[in-house]
């Protein structure tokens, strides 16, 4: 990756993630990332490109996070415990404004959208993977488990942004938690 290059994807993505997508126009990278606006247009063709380029690399970030956890000695569940103590500890950074890919999903409606795209595709890695780490527990209930845990996620990322983020991080640690330790027996969870 250029210098120039970078520095346009880690301006545009400070100003993304801070202001929102939308708000942020194509004149204001170009001045705050100090290039000129054929630099930008010769990295990325369009505004569109810049903010799929923003997601991927969010994305690439998640990933490598949930990679480093996954290589550490550790059982299948403390790896979905340390996703989630991530994820609870993402939510007291300055500066959380939610979560970056459900944002861009406000702002892109549209299913066919480039950017609306990057999102689903995100989401279905993560959704897939956390449930992928819960067949693994050897646990009943892999698919509603995972679906549970994104929807703890979910919920964390929205209610950490608008209030204060400690008790919601907390919750959606007991809510992983009970996930662990849940076991299904004929539609009752055991005691």
């Amino acid at each position: 990756m250029s210098e120039a290059r970078a520095r346009l994807l880690d301006t545009a993505s400070r100003l993304f993630y801070a202001e929102g997508l939308h708000s942020v126009g194509i004149d204001r990278i170009v001045a705050t990332a100090r290039v000129t606006r054929a630099t930008l247009y010769r990295h990325f063709p369009s505004k569109d490109d810049l903010v799929v380029a923003y997601l991927t690399e969010a994305d690439q970030a998640l990933r490598a996070r949930l990679d480093a956890a996954r290589a550490a000695d550790a059982s299948v569940d403390d790896i979905l415990r340390t996703v989630a103590e991530s994820i609870a500890e993402d939510l007291r950074r300055p500066g959380f404004r939610g979560c970056a890919f459900l944002n861009a999903a406000a702002e892109y409606p549209d299913p066919a959208h480039p950017v609306h795209r990057a999102v689903l595709e995100h989401r279905e890695w993560f959704l897939t993977t956390i449930t992928g780490l819960f067949a693994e527990t050897g646990k009943p209930d892999a698919e509603p488990a995972g679906r549970h845990f994104v929807m703890l996620r979910d919920g964390a990322m929205a209610a950490g942004c608008l209030t204060d983020p400690a008790p919601v991080g907390e919750t959606l640690l007991r809510g992983v938690e009970g996930l662990l330790t849940y076991r299904s027996r004929g539609g009752r969870a055991d005691s």
